[in-house]
Formats: structure tokens, C-alpha cells, sequence
């Protein structure tokens, strides 16, 4: 098994553009409660960039932010925070 060191342990080259998708049952307020997490970690986040797309029985919204990351944590941090969210159904 190969051990990385923490600069090792992804394969992108920072700063980067990073698309996150993220999914959620069609409610008022989602893609709202969505950006207020991505703010909260990357505060120069624009809401307005945000894409979405309403499921084909419109029963789900799935949103893409596209973030730009300095480093694996930052990514790690916005993940952890995305999926925690009782809103959130799934992070990709």
C-alpha cells in the first residue's frame, strides 16, 4: 500500500475551479439554504453562478456550484457541511 503525504493526496492542481453537484427534494428555500453553506465557507462564492436543474416529475432539484478551491480541505470541509444538511439528499 502506498502512503501519500497530505500535498499527494489529490490529483488537481490548486487554485482550481471545482463543480460540485448537489441534490435535494424540489422545496422552497433549497437552493437558497444550499448557497448559504457554500458561502460560509467560500465567502467570494457568487449565488447568481449557481446552476439548476428541475428532476423530469419536478420531485428533485439538483443544483452545480463550481467553486474556486486553494486546497483539498477547503473542498473536504464544503462536502462534509453539504451532506450534513437535512435538505441535501446527495453530493457529487
Amino acid at each position: 500500500m502506498t502512503e501519500f503525504s497530505n500535498d499527494e493526496e489529490t490529483l488537481l492542481r490548486f487554485p482550481c475551479d471545482f463543480p460540485i453537484k448537489i441534490m435535494g427534494k424540489a422545496h422552497d428555500g433549497f437552493a437558497q439554504a444550499v448557497a448559504e453553506v457554500v458561502i460560509e465557507h467560500f465567502p467570494d462564492y457568487d449565488p447568481a453562478t449557481m446552476e439548476m436543474r428541475v428532476s423530469g416529475a419536478s420531485n428533485y432539484l439538483s443544483l452545480t456550484v463550481t467553486i474556486l478551491a486553494e486546497n483539498k480541505a477547503q473542498i473536504d470541509g464544503l462536502y462534509r457541511a453539504l451532506t450534513a444538511h437535512p435538505m441535501v439528499s446527495l453530493v457529487i
